[in-house]
C-alpha cells in the first residue's frame, strides 16, 4: 500500500478526533434523502454517533465500514426500539466532492443499532473517506484504504500489530502515537475489552457492577472503551483486522469451557459466550459473515495484500482442547488449539499460497516459553506449549512454507523470537519469526528493573528469544519484497493521557532467511 506513509499533520488530528463537532444546522443541509423521507420518522435522540466510525477487514475492492448509533452509550444505548434508515457516503477526497458510493443501511435494535456496510466496487490500493447521517445528525469523518490490486507485487505494507486494552490500568495513549505512523491497517489480536470487575484503585474505572455476562452488559462495557479518544481517532484513520481472544468473554476460556466451571454451568457459559460474541460483531468493522450463531462465530479468515503478503487470522478460542495442568498433558497428542476444521484451512492455505510474506494472525505465542531457570521444562498451558503435537506439527508444516511470520499478543510482554523447528533440540532449524506484540495498557507502567531481575535469568533457556520488554505500545512492520522492517513502539506511560513515544528497538526479517535479528 503505497502512498500512505509520514505523520499525520496536527490538522487531521484535530478533525479525527473531534469529528462530532460537525453535527449541526449545517450539516443537516447537506441531507441527501427528500425532506418528506426525514419528517416521516421521530426524532432521534442527540448524539447518536457518540462511538465514533470504523472500517475493517479491506479487500482490493471493498471494504466494510462501522458505526453504531448510541447516544446513552453505557446504559444500554438510549436509542428507540425500531430500526433507523442510516445513509453512508464514501468518496475519494475527504470533503467529500468526488463521491464514489452511497446508500442507506439499517441499523436494527436486535443487533444493538450497529451498521455494517460492505461497500464493493472500489479500486485496489486507494485511499477514501467515509461517513454516515441520520435524524439530521452526521458522523465524525473515517479513512480507509483498500488492499492492493491481486497481482501487485511491489511496493510497500505498514502494518501495526495492537492487543490487551484494559481501560482501568490505563489511557489507550499508543494510539496517539499509532496515528501518527499512518498504518495502512492494524491487526488486532485479541483482549479488545476486559471483563474484570470494576476496581477503585484503576487508572480508570469498568462501568457497571461485575462482570458482563449479559449482551446489554457486554454492549455498555464495549462502548466505554469505545469512548476512549485515542482509540476512536485510530479506528478513524485506517482499516482495522480484528480477531478476539479471552478476555472478551472470560478469562482462559476455552471452547464452551469457562475458566471456573464449577461457578458457571455449561447452559450459563453458553448463553455468556451468545451475549458475548453478539457484542464483540456488534462493535467491530467485520462482514456479515462474522453474525453469530448463538455461541458460534465465524472469525478465522484469510485476507490477500496482493502477491506481497497474504494474512491469515486464526481463532485459538472456540475450537480448542481444554487446557492441560501438566506437562504430560501438554504432550497429549488428542490436543488441539485449532480444531480440525480450521487446521486444515490453514494449511492448505500456506501450501498453496502465492504471497511473498505468509502472515498469521495468532492470539496466543507459538514460540516456546520455558519459565524454570535450568534443567528441566515448566510452560505456560494457556499458550501454544500447552499444545506441543499441535504446535510441531504446525513448525513442520511452516519449514515448507515461503517467509512465514506470526503476530501475537497476549502476553502483556514484547517478545520476539525464532520459531524452531523443535523447541527440545536447541540446534534444530529456524522456520520462522514471531512477534509477540506488548499492551497497549494492560499491566500499566510496570517496573522495569523487578521485569528484567525476574525474566533476564530465562534467557539462557530461551536462545530463540531475540527481545524482551515490558513498555507498554505496540509493533509496527514496513513489508516489502525484500524484508520486513520491524519497530517497537513504546510510550512513557499509560497512566495519563498523554504520553513521549520512541521506538525502543528495529529488527528485520529478510526475504527467504526464516528468523529475525535486531538491527
Amino acid at each position: 500500500m503505497t502512498g500512505v506513509s509520514g505523520s499525520v499533520s496536527p490538522d487531521r488530528r484535530r478533525f479525527l478526533t473531534a469529528g462530532a463537532a460537525v453535527l449541526g444546522a449545517a450539516a443537516s443541509a447537506q441531507l441527501w434523502l427528500p425532506s418528506a423521507a426525514r419528517a416521516a420518522e421521530s426524532p432521534l435522540p442527540d448524539g447518536v454517533f457518540s462511538l465514533g466510525v470504523a472500517s475493517g477487514d479491506p479487500l482490493p475492492d471493498g471494504i466494510v465500514l462501522w458505526t453504531r448509533l448510541a447516544p446513552d452509550p453505557l446504559h444500554g444505548g438510549g436509542m428507540p426500539d425500531r430500526v433507523v434508515s442510516v445513509e453512508w457516503e464514501i468518496a475519494e477526497d475527504e470533503r467529500f466532492r468526488k463521491p464514489v458510493r452511497r446508500g442507506v443501511a439499517q441499523a436494527r435494535p436486535e443487533l444493538g443499532h450497529s451498521v455494517h456496510v460492505d461497500v464493493r466496487r472500489l479500486r485496489p490500493g486507494r485511499t477514501y473517506w467515509y461517513r454516515f447521517r441520520t435524524g439530521g445528525q452526521l458522523s465524525p469523518t473515517g479513512r480507509t484504504r483498500t488492499a492492493p490490486h491481486p497481482t501487485s507485487s511491489g511496493g510497500r505494507l505498514r502494518m501495526a500489530l495492537a492487543s490487551c486494552q484494559n481501560w482501568q490500568h490505563g489511557y489507550f495513549t499508543p494510539y496517539a502515537d499509532m496515528l501518527d505512523q499512518d498504518p495502512d491497517f492494524v491487526l488486532f489480536v485479541g483482549d479488545y475489552i476486559y471483563e474484570s470487575t470494576p476496581s477503585a484503585t484503576g487508572v480508570r474505572r469498568h462501568e457497571g457492577t461485575g462482570e458482563p455476562y449479559s449482551l446489554v452488559q457486554y454492549r455498555n462495557r464495549y462502548a466505554q472503551y469505545r469512548t476512549d479518544p485515542d482509540l476512536a481517532a485510530m479506528h478513524a484513520n485506517a482499516p482495522w483486522v480484528v480477531t478476539f481472544d479471552d478476555h472478551e468473554i472470560d478469562n482462559d476460556f476455552a471452547g464452551e469451557i469457562p475458566q471456573d466451571p464449577d461457578k458457571q454451568p455449561h447452559d450459563a457459559f453458553v448463553a455468556r459466550l451468545t451475549a458475548g460474541y453478539q457484542a464483540f460483531y456488534e462493535h467491530m468493522p467485520v462482514r456479515a459473515s462474522a453474525i453469530p450463531n448463538g455461541p458460534h462465530i465465524q472469525m478465522y479468515r484469510r485476507l490477500e495484500f496482493g502477491r506481497l503478503a497474504r494474512l491469515s487470522v486464526l481463532d485459538t478460542r472456540q475450537y480448542r482442547s481444554d487446557q492441560a495442568t501438566t506437562q504430560e498433558g501438554a504432550q497429549d497428542p488428542g490436543l488441539t488449539m485449532l480444531g480440525a476444521e480450521q487446521k486444515r484451512w490453514l494449511v492448505d492455505g500456506l501450501r498453496h499460497s502465492p504471497a511473498r510474506w505468509n502472515m498469521i494472525g495468532s492470539q496466543i505465542m507459538m514460540a516456546e516459553t520455558d519459565l524454570k531457570v535450568g534443567e528441566g521444562k515448566l510452560w505456560y498451558y494457556d499458550a501454544w506449549d500447552g499444545y506441543q503435537v499441535e504446535r510441531n506439527a504446525l513448525m513442520q508444516e511452516l519449514k515448507q512454507v515461503r517467509n512465514p511470520v506470526v503476530f501475537t499478543g497476549d502476553r502483556h510482554l514484547t517478545m520476539i523470537s525464532d520459531l524452531k523447528e523443535d523447541y527440545a533440540d536447541p540446534s534444530s532449524d529456524v522456520v520462522g519469526a514471531e512477534f509477540v506484540g506488548t499492551s497497549i495498557s494492560s499491566n500499566g507502567d510496570q517496573d522495569q528493573d523487578a521485569f528484567h531481575k525476574e525474566w533476564d535469568p530465562r534467557l539462557p533457556d530461551n536462545p530463540h528469544w531475540k527481545l524482551l520488554d515490558a513498555h507498554r505500545g505496540y509493533h509496527l512492520f514496513d513489508i516489502r519484497r525484500d524484508g520486513i522492517d520491524a519497530q517497537v513502539r513504546i510510550v512513557d506511560t499509560v497512566r495519563a493521557q498523554t504520553a513521549t513515544p520512541s521506538t525502543l528497538a528495529r529488527l528485520r526479517v529478510e526475504s527467504g532467511e526464516p528468523g529475525v535479528e535486531v538491527v
